[in-house]
């Protein structure tokens, strides 16, 4: 090999501080001949064959820097679906690197405009980090993965597929960025606006709602809800759906109108969407969650107060399967403010 990288994931020795790099990567899939398909990429400098990944950029997340290395090393952009096991490994020089994985798609215009308008453009392929690209059935790609632990990834994948949970959309249950404390405010309930703070973690929602492809955004009417998904808005060019029943006062007169907008989501939409809530509101759109998942999925969703923190985001990956809807599995996005 013109270069190495280790081949074990492994752990630095006990009460050693090690310097951590952190990355991200997806497994592009699709189907051909009823078969699954996924996409290694060659590295001339290591010769070794490997899923498209890369380091953080700075103010980065973890989302952006898969989406954006995949293409960069690709050449197309994709779309991220349900999270896949990582890997920790130790590099030459001694660093623990850490890589996050998403089963990924090819993005299709026209049915991703809005993520991909939303997104930052990607420059092209450097050929000198890659020089190839190339789709395998699932069983010749173990065979030409260089490292046995990048089987870890695909195995999980392979498995998704056969319980029909690969295919996948993106439900997001956002809360509200920080606002101004109720104390401190004087005006309307309603009015109550984000802090300076909360606009940061606006803003920092935007690259991770693109990657997920979202297309589809209803929130509460009241102002620090609207104004957190504003970016999005903004930067995808969609006209969001605003709702009285996703705020904290109709939520207190009926919580039957909130589960109802969150079940049509499910059973109605198959595009990629968000909702922007209140933390009382909350409870009520998990449990319609657990109600459409596993025992082990509705188990993970969030149980105790505040559920999510200001600015955070759950994202929910929903297969659709025989008997309807079905959420696979969850990830927590927590607030970021670069």
């Amino acid at each position: 090999m013109v270069g190495t990288e280790p081949t074990t994931a492994t752990s630095p020795p006990a009460g050693m501080h090690t310097p951590v790099v952190m990355t991200a990567g997806g497994i592009v899939w699709r189907r051909r001949a009823g078969n699954v398909q996924v996409q290694l990429v060659h590295r001339p400098r290591y010769d070794d064959w490997s899923w498209p990944k890369g380091k953080l950029e700075t103010g980065e997340t973890f989302q952006g820097a898969a989406i954006r290395e995949v293409s960069e090393e690709t050449g197309k952009e994709i779309v991220l679906g349900r999270p896949l096991p990582g890997l920790q490994y130790l590099t030459p020089e001694g660093r623990v690197k850490r890589v996050h994985y998403w089963a990924s798609r090819r993005a299709r215009r026209g049915r991703d405009t809005a993520g991909l308008a939303a997104r930052a453009p990607v420059g092209p392929v450097d050929r000198e980090e890659v020089d190839t690209a190339e789709w395998l059935d699932a069983a010749d790609a173990v065979s030409r993965l260089t490292r046995a632990s990048d089987r870890g990834p695909l195995n999980a994948l392979l498995a998704a597929e056969a319980e029909g949970a690969l295919d996948t959309r993106a439900l997001v249950i956002a809360r509200h960025g920080r606002a101004v404390s109720r104390t401190s405010w004087h005006g309307a309930e309603r009015d109550r606006p984000l802090t300076p703070l909360g606009h940061g973690q606006a803003a920092a929602l935007v690259p991770v709602l693109a990657a997920y492809g979202v297309e589809h955004v209803i929130s509460s009417r009241w102002e620090r809800c609207a104004t957190t998904i504003d970016p999005y808005v903004r930067a995808a060019g969609l006209r969001p759906s605003y709702s009285e029943y996703l705020t904290e006062a109709q939520h207190e007169r009926s919580p039957s109108r909130v589960a109802a907008t969150v079940g049509e989501l499910l059973e109605e939409t198959t595009e990629s969407s968000v909702i922007c809530t209140h933390r009382p509101v909350l409870p009520t759109v998990l449990d319609v969650l657990a109600q459409h998942a596993e025992g082990t999925v509705a188990d993970g969703l969030p149980r105790q107060d505040p559920f999510l923190e200001p600015g955070e985001v759950l994202v929910a990956h929903v297969a659709e399967t025989p008997s309807g809807p079905r959420v696979v599995a969850t990830e927590k996005v927590g607030p970021q403010v670069w």
